[in-house]
């Protein structure tokens, strides 16, 4: 049984002086100067964003002349796996959306919302809405709604006039 140890452990000091012995004898330093160099060009993507983000904004008034509330009911069919819309219709998922335009974010007393949308506290305009719907996770950090966002705005305007039909008090387009 010693033998057996002692030819193993022979073996990996031999091993390891070796792997000494070669890093001397071909010692390769490091360069200089990386092989492939990578040209950065600096974009103020953030300023190019905000400003995008906010230009879509500011039109979704203008566009409405353009859409309808019958693409936003069609648009709409990707929210009712969470959402309901109709007056008498119940928390799902999400909490139910009727009348949801001008009222206070995260007001529902039978819903259980995050504490980002409970804590978000504005009053649902088309603005505000719009902008949650280009990407909900982005414009109220922490919110618990899976939902990537719309991208197209004229969905999002669409989407917004259909449920600004659904409640008892809509909100004038002027």
């Amino acid at each position: 049984m010693n033998k057996i140890f002692v030819s193993i452990l022979f073996a990996v000091i031999l091993v390891l002086g070796i792997n000494k012995i070669t890093d001397v004898i071909y010692h390769n330093p490091a360069p200089q100067t990386s092989a492939y160099q990578v040209n950065v060009t600096t974009v103020a993507s953030n300023e190019t964003q905000t400003s995008s983000e906010s230009s879509q904004t500011g039109n979704i008034m203008a566009l409405f002349a353009s859409t309808s509330a019958a693409d936003g009911a069609r648009v709409f069919k990707k929210c009712l796996s969470c959402h309901s819309i109709a007056k008498e219709g119940k928390n799902r998922i999400g909490p139910k959306l009727f009348g949801v335009l001008g009222r206070q974010a995260g007001s529902i007393t039978d819903y259980k919302y995050s504490k980002a949308m409970a804590a978000h506290g504005k009053v649902w305009s088309f603005e505000e809405m719009n902008s949650f719907l280009i990407k909900p996770k982005d414009w109220i950090n922490g919110t618990k709604m899976q939902f990537l966002g719309l991208k197209n705005a004229k969905d999002r305007a669409a989407v917004i006039l259909y449920m600004n039909e659904n409640t008892d008090n809509p909100l004038p387009l002027q």
